[in-house]
């Protein structure tokens, strides 16, 4: 299969158009039984130069090459910031309203950094705008399919959210050992769900996923 390369045509269009940024997102850990939820962001403007060589959707990449690409893209665009969920946000209030919750906090980050949010755009990768749905004051959001895969701010989003998230479940494994967090990093592997029931859930787990009452 050929591999994947994004480009920025997508991002110079928009800020051609008139946006005076291009924020990218993606979101990372929304399949997973244990751990937050991650929401990326990574900005771009007209004066955006070349992206890392080797940049790509962060599924894409092994662990290694995420670790050496998660600074060199964030050095690569102008801002970048990381919104996380809580497990127990995601029990309260579900998965796609969890979303909404770390992309808000994320844009917060952004905004107190003084990226003009209102006048640019956000490129989401999928075909569903939760993030507007969070937002008391809605944002223009240009949703894409395979946006991660195809535009350059968005994998940058995905490979600085992935390596994030990858790092909190690491730390989580070395607080609460067993569940083997360091390599599936919170998902339903055969080890992880071996360890629950043999341990029992943590508090690091979505428990309305495990449908285990809270």
């Amino acid at each position: 299969m050929a591999v994947v390369e994004p480009t920025l045509d997508v991002e110079l269009a928009m800020l051609a158009a008139g946006a005076s940024c291009v924020i990218g997102c993606d979101e990372v850990g929304r399949g997973a039984l244990a751990g937050p939820v991650a929401v990326g962001l990574a900005v771009v403007t007209a004066d955006v130069g070349a992206f890392p060589v080797g940049l790509r959707d962060s599924k894409l990449l092994s662990e290694p090459r995420r670790e050496r690409l998660a600074p060199l893209a964030a050095a690569w665009v102008r801002h970048s910031a990381v919104g996380l969920a809580s497990p127990q946000e995601v029990d309260s209030v579900g998965i796609v309203a969890a979303l909404g919750l770390a992309g808000k906090r994320a844009l917060a980050q952004l905004h107190a950094d003084g990226v003009d949010i209102v006048g640019g755009v956000v490129l989401l990768d999928g075909n569903d705008d939760w993030l507007n749905k969070a937002l008391s004051t809605p944002l223009s959001v240009v949703t894409r399919i395979k946006a991660d895969q195809d535009c350059a701010s968005v994998s940058a989003a995905s490979v600085i959210a992935k390596v994030h998230r990858d790092r909190l479940m690491i730390a989580a494994d070395l607080a609460t050992p067993g569940y083997g967090w360091t390599g599936n990093k919170g998902y339903g592997s055969a080890q992880h769900m071996t360890a629950i029931g043999a341990l029992g859930a943590s508090e690091q787990h979505r428990l309305s996923w495990l449908k285990i009452p809270a």
